[in-house]
């Protein structure tokens, strides 16, 4: 008898240690009374890594300055890091996981359209508050199969539309080109939606196009399609692709001779440009961008400091618009009042003339950030302001 009560204590005591592991671990997966959890999902790994580590660090600058600063709602930010790994169908995995097993109260991040594409399904299906950073293909807030608004994914960056007729402007007014041939991303919904809003802005203020050549991420060598391009004599190349294929192009262009403007858009705006083009086969090369750190705003000064102090580095228009979703997202939750995703659904699609480094955030009704955009020149390496266009 004594025997079986002892076996029976140790087995309830076994049991009860497990159910008290148990109840730890769910409370691991929400926010508690201390903490308000977010997640953040960027590119860390893959082809466009370069662009998800600068966004993830200003956001992680941003939450150290919230929580500094007392947090939000009388509560302290507890981010929750995943990685898409450049891939949609990773990201549709990073969004699953911290929505549903860390129990995120919204999510911030993507720098690449088609990865976003697929984060907002998740986040509309789960109906989590999700704040892209620098996505900039219009699918990424509307719904392509009905052309509805996406009730819960917002962004803080321009979209396609007007980057796209932004650079068609600058080729035609500022460098005078009427001939232009484009080359295409043919694996990305950024590269084939700015080739669209690009060729419609272009024709219609008079411009020819000349060819249009179609590339796949990845790609190493591109001088047959150089060579064909080279042949129409185009007076400026439209290159609307990612810094790795974009300098890889621009270099092996060099070489064959090819010496007309490259004009691309802000999925150049990485250090690994110049890396990977060279800093001379650069030179007459242009871009749309979200920012320039010739900024002179006492808020972008601020921001550049700051960032160089936390990082050793200068940060580019990746950082910031990390920093200005990561910002934006924490305002919506404080004028909402509430951790309640409607509400702060609510409070996203309501924000207006938000103080952003990029300048002042206002979303449409599509939730789309308008803003203005400037045009960057890479000159023997270095990025040097040109102008801005204003939406």
């Amino acid at each position: 008898m004594f025997v079986f009560k002892k076996i029976n204590v140790k087995w309830i005591s076994v049991v009860a240690g497990v159910a008290m592991m148990a109840g730890l671990l769910a409370g691991c997966g929400k926010s508690t009374d201390n903490d308000i959890k977010i997640g953040v999902v960027y590119e860390l790994t893959g082809n466009t890594a370069s662009f998800g580590t600068s966004a993830n660090n200003g956001a992680k600058l941003a939450f150290k300055e919230i929580n500094a600063k007392g947090g939000v709602l009388g509560k302290q930010i507890k981010t929750v890091e995943a990685d898409n790994k450049g891939e949609p169908s990773e990201s549709s995995n990073a969004m699953t996981k911290v929505i549903s097993q860390d129990k995120v109260i919204a999510v911030t991040g993507f720098t690449t359209s088609s990865n976003g594409i697929a984060a907002s399904t998740v986040a509309e299906d789960n109906k989590i508050p999700f704040v892209a950073a620098a996505t900039t293909n219009p699918k990424v807030t509307i719904n392509e199969n009905d052309g509805k608004v996406k009730n819960y994914t917002f962004r803080v960056c321009f979209i396609d539309p007007f980057q796209g007729t932004v650079g068609a402007n600058f080729v035609l007014n500022s460098l005078k080109a009427k001939k232009a041939v484009i080359m295409v991303d043919n694996s990305s919904d950024y590269s084939k939606g700015l080739t669209q809003f690009f060729k419609e802005a272009f024709t219609k203020g008079g411009g020819q196009i000349l060819a249009e050549e179609a590339y796949l991420q990845k790609d190493q060598d591109f001088k047959t399609i150089l060579t064909k391009i080279k042949a129409t004599n185009p007076e400026v190349i439209y290159l609307p692709g990612y810094y790795e294929e974009a300098g890889k192009i621009i270099k092996q262009a060099r070489e064959l001779g090819i010496t007309v403007p490259f004009v691309g858009g802000d999925g150049w705006d990485s250090p690994k440009l110049v890396e990977i083009g060279g800093a001379v086969a650069l030179n007459n090369t242009y871009f749309t961008n979200h920012y320039s750190v010739d900024d002179k705003s006492e808020k972008s000064k601020a921001f550049v400091e700051a960032y160089q102090k936390e990082y050793g580095q200068v940060p580019d228009a990746m950082a910031v618009l990390g920093y200005d979703a990561a910002y934006a997202l924490v305002d919506a939750i404080k004028r909402a009042g509430s951790t309640e995703s409607g509400k702060i659904r609510e409070a996203l699609a309501a924000t207006k003339n938000f103080p952003a480094v990029t300048g002042s955030l206002t979303l449409n009704e599509k939730h789309d950030a308008v803003k203005s955009a400037v045009i960057l020149e890479i000159k023997d390496g270095k990025q040097i302001y040109k102008e801005t266009v204003n939406p």
